[in-house]
């Protein structure tokens, strides 16, 4: 007998409101217990990962976005392939239609900041967790009726699983025009906007200007990495406070608490981390609720800043989430230089650069746009001063007059081109 979808919502509330607190009772003992039911309910019910599901997770293998494409049809559990569910993501990009599925299995289509194009599969049930914790942890729970605007550049049955009699779901596609944005939001009047930073700067700069009028009371940003000032503009011009929400096509991985900080959902994570120095690190992810397309030992390109929280929670706190390992420059001689240095002194050139972008198109060469262009050369010199600072010498800087930017695609705000 099938179980309406909303009964499994809660059902599945339920579920992550024990293992919330079963988790902060014994953090290891949870785990513990996690991990053995995932590796006899779901591991071994998939090709791939069958031969080790009664191993340790040291036994199985270390993955990126390419090898977990490649490996698509020996991991999940359902036996799809990859070029059927790639066929019917691609379709539904083209269609924008986005309701087809493979024996009642949610696909979904992600381009991600590399660019590099990935599929997921998700079940109702799973879906019904999804829910679940966007109303737990992120939106909570309210008897007042709310309208959340979701911007996304492909929507889904994922997405549109939380409209509800308490909340009023639209979905606002990112490859559409920003006038018409603005007319629907006018009339929307949303009371919850969810979508990627350099989405939330134009309508800030909307608002600015009167073509915008609403007053949003949670704002929520996603996908791209929120910067100090973006964070800033965006509250000010809002009178909110944004949260954020550590997700991609892999799994919902954290979000914020009251006290400002992201924190990663152990309760059903197991995350490894790749210390890049004493504070940064790259998480490798287990996530142990997902069924169909089982998530093990995944390797984020992500940077994130580990911190103490006096929240409460004994979840990883993360105080930023600085970028990819993909952003970091590299220059010759074995230099680096992390995002977070170069964000600081573009900003501190000047209190009116509102806007920038640098490219790094070979290693010795770099290329700045900055808004207002007016204190371009205020941000190169404060550029090729950091750049001395750290002895590094002879780097060319060429001035970029637009972002290098695809409407509908993540936004990247330094980006290192690879060679």
């Amino acid at each position: 007998m099938r179980i309406p979808f909303k009964l499994q919502v809660i059902l599945a509330v339920c579920r992550l409101e024990f293992e919330r607190r079963r988790y902060e009772r014994n953090p290891r003992a949870h785990q513990s217990r996690m991990w053995k039911r995932f590796r006899t309910r779901t591991l071994a019910r998939s090709p791939l990962y069958a031969p080790h599901a009664t191993g340790s997770i040291a036994d199985f293998p270390i993955q990126g976005k390419v090898e977990f494409m490649r490996d698509f049809d020996g991991i999940n559990t359902r036996g799809i392939t990859l070029d059927e569910s790639m066929s019917i993501a691609m379709d539904a990009e083209r269609s924008r239609d986005f309701a087809p599925t493979i024996s009642g299995i949610t696909v979904g289509l992600s381009s991600g900041t590399s660019g590099n194009r990935g599929v997921f599969l998700v079940s109702e049930k799973e879906r019904a967790f999804w829910v679940a914790m966007v109303l737990q942890r992120i939106l909570g729970f309210s008897f007042k009726r709310r309208k959340v605007a979701f911007f996304l550049r492909a929507n889904s049955k994922l997405y549109t699983s939380v409209e509800s009699k308490l909340i009023q779901f639209g979905f606002f596609d990112l490859l559409e025009p920003m006038q018409k944005h603005v007319a629907r939001l006018n009339s929307f009047q949303p009371d919850v906007i969810v979508g990627q930073p350099s989405l939330l700067m134009m309508l800030v700069e909307a608002q600015h200007k009167g073509q915008l009028n609403i007053h949003p009371k949670r704002i929520i940003s996603v996908a791209e990495v929120l910067s100090p000032e973006d964070q800033k503009s965006i509250s000010t011009c809002f009178s909110v406070t944004v949260q954020q929400v550590y997700q991609c096509n892999e799994g919902m991985f954290g979000q914020s608490c009251s006290h400002g900080n992201i924190h990663l959902n152990e309760d059903g994570l197991l995350i490894e981390k790749e210390w890049l120095d004493t504070r940064r690190f790259s998480p490798i992810i287990t996530d142990m609720r997902r069924r169909v397309q089982p998530v093990v030992r995944y390797k984020m390109n992500d940077i994130l800043h580990v911190t103490e929280c006096t929240c409460g929670s004994k979840m990883i706190a993360i105080s930023q989430i600085e970028g990819r390992t993909d952003d970091v420059l590299e220059f010759p001689n074995e230099r680096i230089l992390f995002p977070d240095f170069i964000r600081r002194i573009i900003i501190g050139a000047h209190s009116e650069i509102t806007n920038y972008q640098i490219v790094q198109d070979s290693p010795s060469k770099l290329a700045l746009f900055v808004s207002p262009s007016v204190h371009w050369e205020a941000a190169s010199a404060a550029l090729t001063e950091l750049l001395q600072a750290q002895d590094i010498q002879d780097i060319d800087i060429q001035r970029l007059e637009t972002k290098r930017h695809q409407l509908g695609s993540k936004f990247r705000r330094i980006y290192a081109k690879r060679h």
